[in-house]
Order: C-alpha cells, then sequence, then structure tokens
C-alpha cells in the first residue's frame, strides 16, 4: 500500500494519492488533473475512486476531469446532489482497492455530505483516515459554510459534535490523520501548521476533542471567532456541484500570447480586468494603469478569490515571463476559468512601447516616522485582518482589512495622504492597486509592513495578546 500527500502550499489544501496491487484512489484533488496522471503511469496503476470528502468552497476539484481521463467512479457520501452522475455512498461502505479496503464514514458539520475515509491495512487493521475538513489538525472545520433555512450553524455546530465522538473519536488513536487543509486556510479558524498527525495526539492536544467538552460548549467554542466567509466560498460549493469545463479549455483559452498593440487593445473593453502577477516590490515601480497586483508569489489564488467578484471575469494577464499557464492554472482552482490572454514578453514590451505608466510611492519606517514627526496628524491604515490587528498593532492606526475592501475603502479621505501597510507589504500594494484603480491617488505603500515598523523600534506598539481566530 501506498499514500501520499500531495499539499498545495497558495490554497493550504491536501489532496492524496492511494495505491494498493494495481489500484488507486485520489481523495480531493485539485483542478489540473496532470499531477496525479503521472503518479497512476509512475505506479502502472488504474484509476478507481475519485473520493470527494464534501463539495468544496475553497477551490474547483478535478473530479470530473479525472473521470473522464480514466472512466474512475466519483464517489461522495450521504445526501450529496450534483448534476454528474457519481456514486452516493453509504455510511460504513466498504470500498475495494486492491488489497485494502476504504471505509466511509458519513461526518455531518461542516457540510451535511461531508465524509471521512478510512484505509484498512491488508491485515484489517485501521490505518489511515482522510478527514477532510470534518477534522484538521489541531482544529475542526467551521460549521457556517453550508447554512440553509433550518439547518444553522449551530445545528451543523451540533451535527460537528456528534460526528466526531460517534465516528472518529472511537477510532484506534494510532490511526494517521491527514486533513483537507493546514493553517493558512479559511476553512477553519486556527489550524495548526501540521499537515499530518496521529488521532492520539490529537485527541491529547485539539481543543475540540476534549473528552469533557459538553455540546452547548461545543458549540459556543467552535463558532467563537469565525468571520464572515470569503466571497467565492460559496461560488465555488456550486461549481463542484455542476458539469463544468475541462481544464484544458480553461488552459486554451488563457493561453494567448497578446503584443502591447492587441492587449492595449483587449484591456480597454470596459468589464475585462488586467491582473499583474509580479511581485508587489516590482509592480510599484512601475506598472499599466488601471490594472491591479495580486502576487503569484504569496496566497495568490485565495486572495484573487476574495477580491475579484464575478467568477465570469475576463482577465488578460501581466506575469513574469514563463509563468504564464501556472498563473491560469492557480486562477482556475478558485473557479475563473475566463482568462483571455497575456501580455507577451511581459512589463518589459510595454515599457519599451512608450506607453504611459503609472506608479506606487512606496517608503521605508524610516521616512514614515520622519514625516509623522513634521505632522503627527497623517492616517495610517492597517490592512491586515481584524485578528491580526488586535493581536498587536501600532498605537493610533485604523484597520481597515484588505479581506472587506469594500467597506475599508470608506475609511478614507481622497483628498488625503493615507499610508497603508499589511505584514510584509504584499496585502497592502494589493489593497492601494484596487483603489488607485477606483481613483483614489494619494495612497502610499509602507513597505516591510508592520513587521518592519516593529523591528525598527521608531513605533509605539499595543501589548501582544494571543490570537483565538486567524481568520
Amino acid at each position: 500500500m501506498k499514500i501520499e500527500q500531495i499539499y498545495t502550499g497558495c490554497l493550504a489544501q491536501g489532496a492524496y494519492y492511494i495505491e494498493s496491487n494495481g489500484e488507486a484512489a485520489i481523495v480531493d484533488p485539485l483542478r489540473e488533473y496532470k499531477p496525479y496522471m503521472d503518479r497512476l503511469h509512475k505506479g502502472n496503476a488504474k484509476l478507481k475512486y475519485v473520493l470527494e470528502t464534501h463539495f468544496h468552497a475553497d477551490f474547483v476539484s478535478g473530479h470530473l476531469d479525472l473521470a473522464r481521463q480514466t472512466g474512475a467512479q466519483i464517489v461522495y457520501g450521504p445526501s450529496a446532489k450534483a448534476e454528474f452522475k457519481f456514486h452516493e455512498a453509504m455510511d460504513n461502505e466498504m470500498l475495494p482497492l486492491g488489497n485494502i479496503f476504504i471505509k466511509v464514514l458519513h461526518t455531518p458539520g461542516h457540510t451535511m455530505e461531508s465524509s471521512c475515509f478510512l484505509v484498512i491495512d491488508e491485515h484489517g487493521k485501521e490505518h489511515a483516515l482522510f478527514s477532510g475538513d470534518t477534522l484538521f489538525i489541531g482544529d475542526v472545520g467551521r460549521p457556517d459554510l453550508a447554512q440553509k433555512g433550518e439547518i444553522t450553524q449551530e445545528v451543523l455546530a451540533g451535527y460537528l459534535y456528534d460526528s466526531l465522538r460517534n465516528k472518529i473519536m472511537t477510532l484506534q488513536e494510532d490511526v494517521i490523520v491527514y486533513p483537507g487543509h493546514g493553517a493558512g486556510s479559511a476553512c477553519g479558524k486556527n489550524m495548526s501548521s501540521k499537515i499530518i498527525d496521529t488521532l492520539g495526539h490529537q485527541l491529547k492536544n485539539n481543543y475540540a476533542l476534549r473528552a469533557n467538552i459538553s455540546k452547548e460548549e461545543f458549540v459556543k467554542e467552535v463558532l467563537t471567532g469565525l468571520m464572515p466567509p470569503p466571497a467565492y466560498f460559496p461560488k465555488n460549493a456550486a461549481m463542484n456541484k455542476m458539469d463544468s469545463q475541462s481544464f484544458n479549455e480553461v488552459i486554451e483559452r488563457g493561453s494567448r500570447p497578446l503584443d502591447v498593440a492587441t492587449f492595449k487593445f483587449v484591456a480597454e473593453e470596459s468589464d475585462v480586468l488586467i491582473l499583474d502577477t509580479r511581485d508587489p516590490d516590482e509592480f510599484v515601480k512601475g506598472f499599466i494603469p488601471g490594472s491591479i497586483n495580486i502576487g503569484l508569489n504569496g496566497n495568490f489564488a485565495p486572495w484573487a478569490g476574495a477580491l475579484i467578484p464575478d467568477l465570469k471575469q475576463e482577465i488578460v494577464l501581466v506575469t513574469e515571463p514563463g509563468r504564464e499557464e501556472e498563473v491560469i492554472t492557480r486562477l482556475s482552482r478558485v473557479g475563473f476559468d475566463y482568462t483571455i490572454g497575456y501580455l507577451d514578453v511581459g512589463f518589459s514590451a510595454y515599457l519599451k512601447s512608450g506607453e504611459p505608466v503609472d506608479s506606487i510611492e512606496s517608503i521605508d519606517a524610516m521616512e514614515l516616522r520622519k514625516r509623522i514627526d513634521k505632522d503627527n496628524h497623517l492616517a495610517l491604515l492597517d490592512v491586515r485582518r481584524k485578528s491580526e490587528y488586535d493581536a498587536q498593532h501600532i498605537l493610533n492606526t485604523e484597520v481597515a482589512p484588505l479581506d472587506y475592501i469594500n467597506e475599508s475603502m470608506s475609511k478614507i479621505h481622497r483628498m488625503q495622504e493615507t499610508y497603508v501597510y499589511c505584514a510584509g507589504g504584499y496585502r497592502s500594494v494589493i489593497f492601494i492597486s484596487i483603489l488607485k484603480a477606483r481613483g483614489f491617488d494619494k495612497l502610499i505603500n509602507v513597505n516591510g509592513g508592520f513587521n518592519s515598523l516593529k523591528d525598527s523600534g521608531l513605533f509605539n506598539v499595543s501589548a501582544y495578546h494571543e490570537p483565538t481566530t486567524l481568520l
């Protein structure tokens, strides 16, 4: 038997490859299917199942393309409903795979169809649990994403309590837990950076698995600290229930190199978004007027999903040359299927053309200190999450989270210079680029963000409070 975790840091997401005696199963695959096909070919294995722990909200799954390519059976747990053909497994159903079995454990709570998959090895021993978004390392899945009618977040939290105690906490303590996500995902509020653990260790260290916690206490604790989910979550969940277009179509549509003249013509269409994915340090020096920056080397896909409201938005790209397909792929993971081309040769081609270029002023901590000393009424805006701000912040600053930019922009006076910072400089440039495209032209980036301001020793900082949520 072989088990391989395929972890994607940008989404903090774990997919899994299971192989036994020439047969394979893949758990919670991402959109691009080639990495999984490569593993099948390497192991000379036939894909028998695509196992989905639930209808994912934070990414678009690759279940349909994998099934089309291999003939594998898509499997969901009880009560799942979708437009495409799949096997609705029963609770405790045993799925044979080579010399092993995969037992389906229906664990409603995160969503109603949420299920875990328990691997029972060649000797009949419980070996590994693919826990999806039911159980994370140090946390559990948030129960507020699948609310509908009488199924409130309190009701779902109660179901999750029962699922954990009746289906998971009764397993052998040496079972290996393989979760759907790790720290950085918005599917839980305070996950560990560890992405594998034993159930026994979680029983001792996960707050939600305390033996003496009542259902009422559990519901209160698991709901405390939740923030509204990213706007793209319900849209991705809906896409995962539909018979969507193939990944190959998405790549083909986006992989059109555009010279400067064509790019400019396409970009001038009123509903086309220019997305520049270069590092923020490069973007601030010069960019195409009206473009927004979401750097590919950060949490690119989740921020694109959170900040671009329409999944059918037509997008043209400015990227580092050679990374175009990577950008298109990562956008497609969160449901953006309408990239329609990219600037050939990248921003350098635009520079050489003589077309007008915009920029963002960016200063360091020392320069900010000098400016405050001259005018102590300068406006400072912290665009980190509120949980980060509450944990520690520069005194006399206002929090305006990037996550909720439409609400945050109301805190800015168009005619007043405003100094914007985040933790390190990634999010502040996103924030400024979006508002600059909306006509806010007096925003100045603080390079290095809160970390550099704090480390400089030039600013008064609040006392540190350990956060109870990372949302």
